[in-house]
Formats: structure tokens, sequence, C-alpha cells
């Protein structure tokens, strides 16, 4: 692929709908290659769009401004970062073939859908997930839970990330809260929640998956070394690279997001979420773009999920080589505010090989990702407990 040179007439531009922290990183290393970035999100000042070359403020599920502000850039790619944009938009952008989705139109519709992504991989590929159903009505999934789902069980809106509508429902007492939040929570409404059976399972990976053209041009799929990680209601509070995990089950993990991936097809990196116990491996999740996660290559691999992501994107050969253990640990806000400051930086970065990433992130909320503490070591325990102490010392406080 030729590359243009930014702000001029033949500039390559990228346009990356949602601006947070992912973006961020992402738009900094397409910009190591002289592309254009067109930062854009529902609010201003987002983390990315204080590193991009324009920014832009609109609402992504309205496929009219959408459109609209495709027309104005007129990009090469179209790069989503997260599920609540009009991905009919995109499907009809693509079919123009005004420019290039990725990974495609159709990989954004069925990822940033939990309904389209569990039946293709649990019905047409045949993948082994937990016991699910959809509910359009509270009847609909109290019936679902009572006929076989059981408890404990989950419920999530179909569209959403981070947590974000998710419970966790041990007793019947609890499924109409759980339903109410489920509704109202997630990043658009579709009619749905989805209600899931809980897995018996040792741990889950992320496997970050690579769709990369080699030196033929012949697309091939590659795959960093599997990242664990903690969750907390449903959001990721730490994680780390590699994961300890058998042979066995770690073929398995690289089968099961290979034969997604292949099927999604076009170029990129896709975070693959896995459940293991001993030697099995259940699919969950797959998102078509860098992971929250995976932030913790930015420490363990030369090329971090960013760098892979866009060098996929570009058409640029891929390195998912692990360098050395590391682990990631989330900086909460703690505090609602604006404009706030952070304080214990200088003694956080004392702790050997360690690095600190604040989001830029205009406004503070009590569990809102405010940055990443990253540390790497010669083991995954000794990293882990590096990067919860430097997170540990970076405090949020209002701006005085």
């Amino acid at each position: 692929m030729t590359l243009g040179s930014p702000l001029t007439g033949n500039a390559t531009r990228a346009l990356l709908l949602g601006s947070g922290e992912l973006g961020k990183e992402l738009a900094i290393s397409l910009q190591r290659y002289g592309v254009e970035v067109i930062a854009v999100d529902r609010y201003p000042n987002a983390p990315a769009h204080q590193v991009a070359h324009r920014s832009y403020v609109i609402d992504m599920t309205d496929p009219v401004a959408v459109k609209k502000l495709i027309a104005l850039e007129h990009p090469h790619f179209i790069i989503p970062e997260i599920e609540a944009i009009a991905t009919a938009a995109l499907a009809d952008i693509e079919a123009e073939g005004q420019c290039t989705v990725v990974p495609n139109a159709r990989a954004i519709q069925l990822t940033m859908n939990r309904e389209g992504i569990r039946t293709l991989v649990a019905k047409q590929l045949n993948i082994p997930t937990s016991n699910y159903a959809f509910a359009q009505s509270f009847e609909e999934l109290q019936a679902a839970v009572d006929s076989g789902i059981g408890y404990p069980c989950f419920i999530k809106p179909t569209m959403s990330s981070s947590g974000k509508g998710q419970s966790m429902v041990k007793s019947p007492d609890q499924l109409k809260s759980a339903w109410d939040y489920a509704k109202s929570s997630g990043r658009v409404d579709t009619g749905k929640v989805i209600v899931e059976a809980k897995i018996d399972f040792d741990f889950e990976i992320t496997l970050l998956t690579v769709r990369a053209l080699d030196e033929k041009g012949v697309a091939q799929t590659y795959f960093c070394a599997p990242i664990g990680h903690r969750q907390e209601n449903g959001d990721y509070r730490e994680s780390w690279q590699p994961q300890a995990m058998s042979p066995a089950s770690l073929l398995l993990s690289q089968d099961i997001a290979f034969k997604v991936t292949h099927e999604i097809g076009g170029l990129g990196l896709f975070g693959v979420e896995l459940f293991i116990k001993g030697d099995d491996v259940w699919f969950s999740e797959v998102s078509p773009r860098p992971h929250d996660t995976g932030m913790v290559t930015m420490i363990t691999q030369k090329q971090s999920e960013f760098d892979l992501h866009a060098r996929a994107i570009l058409g640029l050969p891929v390195n998912t080589d692990l360098q050395r253990a590391g682990a990631s640990a989330v900086i909460l806000g703690g505090i609602n505010a604006k404009g706030v400051v952070f304080k214990g930086l200088a003694q956080a970065l004392v702790v050997p090989d360690s690095e600190v990433r604040l989001f830029g992130k205009p406004e503070a909320f009590v569990n809102r990702r405010m940055g990443v503490a990253l540390a790497s070591a010669d083991s995954v325990d000794e990293a882990r407990h590096k990067a919860t102490k430097v997170a540990s010392l970076v405090v949020v406080k209002p701006a005085i």
C-alpha cells in the first residue's frame, strides 16, 4: 500500500468512531506511519480528540450524522472503537465502495450486538459457549432462567461494553432489578437482553488475534501470548501476560479464535475472550478492535495491540512476539469531578520497569478508568504486584 502525507492532498485518512483511551493509542500508532487521523466521539475533548489532526462530536448512532461526516472527510478507513454506532450506515458506505470499514461492515454488525455473534459462533460454527437465551420481555427472561439456565446467571444488554448493564443474578428476587438495569444501561436498547448460565471455569483469557497480510499479500492469522485478567462487576481491573495454561487448552483457544476471526474476515486485531477449565475452552465474546485488557501489551510486546491493529489495517507486516512478562492495573477516578488533578505520579514511577498512561479524560467518575499502570518483570506475579502498587500510588483529586 502507498501511504500519503498528512494534511496534504494525498493524505491517507483514518476516521475513528469512538475516541477513548484505546482510540488515543491507536491514533498515535497510525500517526507514526503518517496517517491523517480524524477522531469522533459523543463528547468533546475525548482522549483521542487531543492527539488527532481533527476531531468531531456527533451522535454516532445517528446514520444521517455518520454519513454526513464521512461525506465531508472522505476517509480511506473507518475504524470503530465502540458499540454504539449506526452499523447500517457503515454497511451502506461499504457497499458504495467509498472506503474500508475495519475489519468490515458485517463484522461490526455481528460483534456490536451479542445476538449476532453468539448465534454465529454457537449455531453456525458449533463452538462451545455457555448456555444462553435472548429475552424481549421480563416474562421471557424468567421463563428462560426457569427452564434450564438456572442460577447463578448473568444478565447483559445485547449491545454494551466494559460491564455496562451487566449483573450476576444469584436468586429469583434479583432477576427483575437485573432486567431493569440491562434495559437501561446498555449502549443502545435493542429491545433484548441476553441471559447466560454461569460456567465453572478456572480463569478467562483475552487471546489477541491478528489478521494481517504476509509478504505475498495473503491474509494470515497471528496470535499474541494469552492475557489473563481480573474483573469487578464485569469491568476489567487487572490484566497480565502471559497467562499460564496447558498446551492443549492454548491450541484449542487458538483454533477457536482462528475459526471465529476467519469467518468474520477483514484485516486487523481482534480481542477474543475465552473461558478455560483444564483443557476445555468456551467462547465468550469477540471485539474487532484493540481490547482494554490488551493495554498490557504496551509494556510486554515490541508491537503493542495498537501497533498491530494499525499495521494490519495498513497492510504492513506484524510481529506478535512477547518480550517480557508484564501486567496492567487500572487507575480509577474514585470521585465525581471535572478537570481533576493527579498526584503521586513521581512516587509511582520510582517502581522499577513501570509506566503510567493517563488518558486525559475531561471528567472523572468513581468507577471511570482515568489511567492505567504498567509494569514488566521476570514473572507475572512480580509484574502484577508492581502494577497494582503503581496504580495505588496515583491518586485522582478534585482541582483546587
